[in-house]
């Protein structure tokens, strides 16, 4: 696609914290193509988990996306707070004027299986996952002006091709995200906004042990885990006009595998 392809659309990328991980791929896209993008960030959550938050920190992350001539700007904010998604929203149009695209990129995950399952961790999940979004989605059509381009790309997971019964909480908050998907897209349409969500298949962004890794790797069609990149590429395509007859969608992107 032409680095033009996206030029005066402006996209709103959530979860945007790490280098490796697929909210910077995706923003790194969309840059790539003539956007201008406004990214969040929580990068406490990833300073919790085994992964670690980006080494260098969100202000190289937010310089090596600037590498692509773009105006970028950046905030960060805990999803766990009602208020969190309209302040973002709020934040990238006192920025940039307008938000044509919104990626929900943003996901809080745990382990947990049935046994293991407590009231704070199903809360913060669907809080995050499910309550954040909507609401973006939400701050998205409202200040929407109806001009072409309008965008609303969300993520989910696996959970519909394969069982995941150690991540049930996260089952949950992303299964609803995927079956939100067609009846966001019947409301939005008229108003010229598309919805698509986008299934990225298991993507190495440094999360996997190395024996889960080697698993995953040794039973996948390609012999290889996906990368943010792949992810990304789709995205960036969906964001473009050549996607505009596309809604409704809950599209894999795996690879062939599930």
């Amino acid at each position: 696609m032409p680095e033009t392809v996206l030029k005066s659309r402006v996209a709103l990328v959530t979860g945007v914290s790490r280098r490796k991980g697929i909210g910077f791929a995706i923003a790194q896209q969309l840059a790539m193509l003539g956007a201008d993008v406004f990214i969040h960030s929580f990068s406490p959550f990833d300073a919790s988990q085994p992964w670690g938050a980006d080494p260098d920190g969100i202000p190289t992350l937010v310089a090596k996306l600037q590498e692509h001539g773009t105006r970028i700007a950046h905030a960060q904010m805990d999803l766990l707070d009602p208020n969190a998604p309209h302040q973002i929203m709020d934040a990238a149009v006192q920025t940039f004027g307008h938000i044509d695209i919104l990626i929900a990129n943003h996901a809080y995950s745990t382990m947990g299986s049935l046994e293991e399952l407590s009231t704070a961790e199903i809360d913060k999940h669907l809080q995050v996952n499910v309550r954040g979004t909507l609401l973006l989605i939400q701050a998205f059509a409202a200040q929407h002006n109806g001009r072409p381009g309008g965008r609303v790309i969300l993520l989910t997971s696996g959970q519909h091709l394969n069982p995941m019964p150690g991540e049930l909480a996260y089952v949950a908050s992303k299964g609803a995200l995927h079956q939100l998907t067609l009846s966001l897209s019947a409301h939005l349409i008229l108003r010229g906004i598309t919805v698509n969500t986008v299934n990225p298949g298991a993507t190495d962004t440094g999360y996997a042990s190395a024996e889960l890794y080697e698993s995953i790797r040794a039973a996948h069609p390609q012999g290889r885990w996906g990368q943010p990149e792949d992810a990304a590429r789709l995205i960036g395509w969906l964001s473009t006009d050549d996607a505009q007859w596309v809604t409704g969608q809950v599209i894999n992107s795996t690879g062939g595998g599930a």
